[in-house]
């Protein structure tokens, strides 16, 4: 029994069975698929282990099919993360529990509730904020800056998230600040449509396509990196504000970087502090940690007396000889 990162986390069974998750290219005897976020699911067309909002999400978002299938060994958890979301909880003919979280997020969120951590023997854990400086305000705390401040700004602003997550609780907190208008890119419009679908929750936006910015306006955007001059040359022709929503935005520089006006630590994922209390919670024998600060969280975990080791990819391990 090993658990291994190559393509995706491989988690090897007693019986010879390799449940690969969240691979580029799926090629496992039985694969997972934990939520639609474009570093999390296939590039073509493949069957997953998935909720089947995660399926209809991936579906639409690469119009490539994900096809959803159930395997009796594998448990789908609400995962916090995204709509959609799930941790994998697989048992091993021998009893052994394997819980692979994905991204996680414990706190309750808008439409989405926490993760609520299951024992098992051995934990895969995400460590995207794996390190101590990463705390996190109050959720509703954040929330309640950020509508006063889509209140109290005249201007157009632009809200830049990413297109699933973030983009769509933007959305419902302009709506809630009373913005005149909100706005968003085909890309977020998409995923709203799925999630709708799914889910007791509804968006508003209407296309951006053509149409003049003006005071009260809110545009919703995907962050991407490679669109910061765009938005930085729609900003100067709007008069618009520029606001970036990020658990990065915890450190000043997160500000810089993106060239934003505002920022604020609204995020989908655990801090360090929950990271801690959800290995605690799960109480496993053997941690491994992977993404982000996945060397800083397993020494952290190993000072507080866990069995906590680092995944690195394609590291090899003694059954491999």
């Amino acid at each position: 029994m090993t658990v291994q990162y190559r393509d995706g986390i491989e988690i090897h069974l007693s019986d010879g069975t390799r449940v690969v998750c969240d691979a580029d290219d799926p090629d496992g005897d039985v694969n997972v698929v934990t939520h639609a976020h474009g570093d999390h699911y296939p590039e073509g067309e493949a069957t997953a282990v998935c909720s089947q909002l995660t399926a209809d999400l991936a579906t639409a978002r690469r119009d490539t099919p994900l096809h959803r299938t159930t395997d009796d060994r594998i448990e789908l958890v609400p995962a916090g993360h995204v709509a959609g979301s799930r941790a994998a909880l697989v048992t091993d003919p021998d009893g052994t529990r394997y819980l692979y979280t994905g991204d996680v997020c414990t706190r309750p969120r808008f439409y989405l509730d926490g993760f609520d951590p299951p024992e098992a023997d051995v934990l895969v854990v995400e460590a995207t904020y794996g390190e101590p400086g990463y705390a996190f305000p109050d959720h509703d705390a954040v929330a309640a800056e950020i509508r006063s401040w889509l209140a109290d700004t005249e201007a157009p602003v632009l809200l830049l998230g990413y297109a699933l997550g973030r983009a769509q609780k933007l959305q419902l907190l302009a709506e809630d600040a009373g913005r005149d208008r909100i706005l968003a890119t085909d890309a977020v419009r998409r995923v709203n449509a799925v999630v709708e679908d799914h889910l007791d929750v509804s968006f508003d936006a209407r296309p951006h396509d053509g149409v003049t910015l003006d005071a009260g306006d809110a545009l919703v955007l995907p962050m991407t990196s490679g669109r910061i001059e765009w938005v930085g040359n729609l900003a100067d022709e709007a008069g618009a504000v520029t606001a970036g929503f990020s658990g990065w935005a915890v450190d000043d520089s997160f500000k810089f970087r993106g060239g934003f006006d505002e920022t604020f630590p609204l995020s989908d994922h655990c801090d360090f502090p929950e990271l801690r209390d959800l290995v605690a919670a799960v109480d496993p024998e053997r941690v491994y940690t992977q993404h982000g600060s996945a060397a800083a969280l397993a020494d952290h975990l190993t000072e507080a007396g866990h069995d906590a080791t680092a995944l690195r990819r394609n590291q090899l391990s003694l059954g491999d000889f």
